[in-house]
Protein backbone atom coordinates (compact mmCIF):
# COMPACT_ATOMS: atom_id res chain seq x y z
CA UNK A 1 0.00 0.00 0.00
CA UNK A 2 1.31 3.43 -0.93
CA UNK A 3 2.64 5.53 1.93
CA UNK A 4 0.59 8.64 2.68
CA UNK A 5 2.24 12.05 2.84
CA UNK A 6 1.59 15.05 5.08
CA UNK A 7 3.23 18.36 4.18
CA UNK A 8 3.35 20.42 7.38
CA UNK A 9 3.99 24.09 8.09
CA UNK A 10 1.75 25.43 5.33
CA UNK A 11 1.49 29.23 5.50
CA UNK A 12 0.07 30.22 2.11
CA UNK A 13 -2.43 29.09 -0.52
CA UNK A 14 0.14 28.61 -3.29
CA UNK A 15 2.12 26.06 -1.27
CA UNK A 16 -1.09 24.30 -0.22
CA UNK A 17 -2.38 23.91 -3.76
CA UNK A 18 0.99 22.85 -5.16
CA UNK A 19 1.41 20.14 -2.51
CA UNK A 20 -2.12 18.93 -3.23
CA UNK A 21 -1.44 18.77 -6.97
CA UNK A 22 1.76 16.79 -6.32
CA UNK A 23 -0.17 14.12 -4.42
CA UNK A 24 -0.03 15.14 -0.76
CA UNK A 25 -2.72 13.46 1.31
CA UNK A 26 -2.71 15.94 4.20
CA UNK A 27 -1.53 19.49 4.89
CA UNK A 28 -0.44 20.67 8.32
CA UNK A 29 -1.08 24.13 9.76
CA UNK A 30 0.86 25.19 12.86
CA UNK A 31 -1.09 27.05 15.54
CA UNK A 32 1.87 27.54 17.86
CA UNK A 33 2.96 31.16 18.02
CA UNK A 34 6.59 30.42 18.87
CA UNK A 35 6.97 28.56 15.58
CA UNK A 36 8.33 30.38 12.50
CA UNK A 37 5.63 28.48 10.59
CA UNK A 38 2.77 29.84 12.69
CA UNK A 39 -0.42 30.79 10.87
CA UNK A 40 -3.49 32.47 12.31
CA UNK A 41 -6.78 30.55 12.50
CA UNK A 42 -8.40 33.04 10.14
CA UNK A 43 -5.70 32.72 7.46
CA UNK A 44 -5.57 28.94 7.77
CA UNK A 45 -9.32 28.59 7.37
CA UNK A 46 -9.24 30.76 4.25
CA UNK A 47 -6.78 28.29 2.74
CA UNK A 48 -8.75 25.25 3.87
CA UNK A 49 -11.87 26.63 2.18
CA UNK A 50 -10.02 26.48 -1.15
CA UNK A 51 -8.51 23.00 -0.83
CA UNK A 52 -9.67 20.31 -3.25
CA UNK A 53 -11.69 17.34 -1.97
CA UNK A 54 -9.96 14.43 -0.21
CA UNK A 55 -7.10 16.61 1.10
CA UNK A 56 -7.07 16.49 4.91
CA UNK A 57 -6.15 19.71 6.73
CA UNK A 58 -4.41 19.02 10.03
CA UNK A 59 -4.39 21.58 12.85
CA UNK A 60 -1.23 21.30 14.94
CA UNK A 61 -1.43 22.46 18.56
CA UNK A 62 1.16 22.56 21.34
CA UNK A 63 -0.54 22.73 24.76
CA UNK A 64 -2.97 25.27 23.31
CA UNK A 65 -5.68 27.01 25.29
CA UNK A 66 -9.25 26.06 24.52
CA UNK A 67 -10.10 29.37 22.90
CA UNK A 68 -7.46 28.86 20.22
CA UNK A 69 -8.66 25.35 19.38
CA UNK A 70 -12.25 26.59 19.25
CA UNK A 71 -11.34 29.45 16.90
CA UNK A 72 -9.69 27.03 14.47
CA UNK A 73 -12.48 24.46 14.54
CA UNK A 74 -15.18 27.09 14.10
CA UNK A 75 -13.86 27.85 10.63
CA UNK A 76 -14.19 24.39 9.04
CA UNK A 77 -15.62 20.94 9.64
CA UNK A 78 -12.71 19.39 7.75
CA UNK A 79 -10.04 19.62 10.45
CA UNK A 80 -8.15 16.67 11.89
CA UNK A 81 -6.21 17.56 15.03
CA UNK A 82 -2.56 16.94 15.88
CA UNK A 83 -1.45 17.39 19.47
CA UNK A 84 2.27 17.97 19.73
CA UNK A 85 2.67 18.93 23.39
CA UNK A 86 1.93 17.33 26.74
CA UNK A 87 -1.80 16.99 26.19
CA UNK A 88 -3.53 14.26 28.15
CA UNK A 89 -5.78 11.72 26.42
CA UNK A 90 -8.78 13.55 27.89
CA UNK A 91 -7.63 16.88 26.42
CA UNK A 92 -7.28 15.27 23.00
CA UNK A 93 -10.62 13.47 23.12
CA UNK A 94 -12.80 16.35 24.25
CA UNK A 95 -13.03 17.97 20.81
CA UNK A 96 -14.79 14.97 19.25
CA UNK A 97 -12.66 15.26 16.13
CA UNK A 98 -10.24 12.75 14.59
CA UNK A 99 -6.81 13.32 16.09
CA UNK A 100 -3.34 11.91 16.33
CA UNK A 101 -0.80 12.35 19.08
CA UNK A 102 2.82 13.24 18.50
CA UNK A 103 5.38 11.45 20.66
CA UNK A 104 8.94 12.70 20.74
CA UNK A 105 11.55 9.96 20.97
CA UNK A 106 12.95 11.03 24.31
CA UNK A 107 15.62 8.69 25.71
CA UNK A 108 14.13 6.29 28.24
CA UNK A 109 10.52 6.87 27.20
CA UNK A 110 8.40 3.74 26.90
CA UNK A 111 6.94 4.39 23.45
CA UNK A 112 4.44 1.52 23.60
CA UNK A 113 3.15 2.61 26.99
CA UNK A 114 2.83 6.23 25.91
CA UNK A 115 1.10 5.37 22.63
CA UNK A 116 -1.31 3.03 24.42
CA UNK A 117 -2.61 5.89 26.58
CA UNK A 118 -4.30 7.49 23.56
CA UNK A 119 -6.82 4.76 22.88
CA UNK A 120 -8.99 6.66 20.42
CA UNK A 121 -6.23 8.40 18.46
CA UNK A 122 -6.34 7.65 14.75
CA UNK A 123 -2.53 7.42 14.65
CA UNK A 124 0.64 8.19 16.57
CA UNK A 125 3.32 10.45 15.14
CA UNK A 126 6.91 9.74 16.16
CA UNK A 127 9.27 12.69 15.99
CA UNK A 128 12.85 13.43 16.99
CA UNK A 129 13.44 14.71 20.51
CA UNK A 130 15.28 17.95 21.18
CA UNK A 131 15.03 19.55 24.60
CA UNK A 132 12.85 22.68 24.56
CA UNK A 133 11.78 22.24 20.95
CA UNK A 134 8.34 20.63 20.46
CA UNK A 135 8.88 19.81 16.79
CA UNK A 136 10.35 20.91 13.50
CA UNK A 137 13.89 20.15 14.64
CA UNK A 138 15.08 18.96 11.25
CA UNK A 139 16.77 16.05 13.00
CA UNK A 140 16.21 12.33 12.46
CA UNK A 141 16.15 9.69 15.17
CA UNK A 142 17.19 6.05 15.22
CA UNK A 143 14.37 4.26 13.40
CA UNK A 144 15.42 0.99 15.03
CA UNK A 145 13.95 2.34 18.28
CA UNK A 146 10.41 2.18 16.86
CA UNK A 147 8.50 -0.72 18.49
CA UNK A 148 7.26 -3.42 16.14
CA UNK A 149 3.78 -3.57 17.65
CA UNK A 150 2.54 -0.01 17.89
CA UNK A 151 -1.15 0.04 18.79
CA UNK A 152 -1.94 2.66 16.14
CA UNK A 153 -0.90 3.47 12.58
CA UNK A 154 2.50 5.17 12.50
CA UNK A 155 3.20 8.61 11.07
CA UNK A 156 6.97 9.04 10.77
CA UNK A 157 8.47 12.52 11.20
CA UNK A 158 11.82 14.02 12.09
CA UNK A 159 14.47 15.15 9.64
CA UNK A 160 12.89 13.68 6.53
CA UNK A 161 13.89 15.05 3.13
CA UNK A 162 13.58 14.08 -0.51
CA UNK A 163 17.01 12.45 -0.14
CA UNK A 164 16.08 10.04 2.67
CA UNK A 165 12.30 9.56 2.53
CA UNK A 166 12.39 6.53 0.24
CA UNK A 167 14.92 4.87 2.54
CA UNK A 168 12.74 5.73 5.54
CA UNK A 169 9.61 4.24 3.98
CA UNK A 170 11.43 1.05 3.05
CA UNK A 171 13.02 0.72 6.50
CA UNK A 172 10.03 1.59 8.67
CA UNK A 173 6.98 0.97 6.42
CA UNK A 174 4.97 3.72 8.14
CA UNK A 175 1.35 4.46 7.36
CA UNK A 176 2.42 8.03 6.51
CA UNK A 177 5.39 10.38 6.54
CA UNK A 178 5.36 13.99 7.72
CA UNK A 179 7.72 16.70 6.52
CA UNK A 180 8.08 20.43 7.10
CA UNK A 181 11.58 21.92 7.05
CA UNK A 182 12.88 19.26 4.69
CA UNK A 183 10.94 20.73 1.76
CA UNK A 184 11.40 24.45 2.43
CA UNK A 185 13.16 27.31 0.66
CA UNK A 186 13.05 29.19 3.95
CA UNK A 187 11.07 28.71 7.15
CA UNK A 188 7.39 28.72 6.24
CA UNK A 189 7.91 28.82 2.48
CA UNK A 190 7.98 25.55 0.55
CA UNK A 191 10.31 24.69 -2.33
CA UNK A 192 8.07 23.37 -5.13
CA UNK A 193 10.71 20.99 -6.49
CA UNK A 194 11.55 19.55 -3.07
CA UNK A 195 7.86 19.01 -2.36
CA UNK A 196 7.38 17.14 -5.61
CA UNK A 197 10.53 15.04 -5.11
CA UNK A 198 9.58 14.22 -1.52
CA UNK A 199 6.08 13.05 -2.39
CA UNK A 200 7.38 11.05 -5.35
CA UNK A 201 10.01 9.36 -3.18
CA UNK A 202 7.54 8.55 -0.41
CA UNK A 203 5.01 7.01 -2.80
CA UNK A 204 7.74 5.07 -4.60
CA UNK A 205 9.18 3.72 -1.34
Amino acid sequence: MSCRVKICGITNLSDALHASECGADALGFVFYQKSPRYISPEDANKIVAKLPPFITPVALFVDADEALVESVLAGSARWTLQFHGNESPEQCQRWLRPYFKAIRMKPGLDILEEASRYTDASAVLLDAYKAGVPGGTGETFDWHLIPDELPKPLILAGGLTAANVEQAVNAVTPYAVDVSGGVEQQKGIKDPLKVMQFITGAKRG
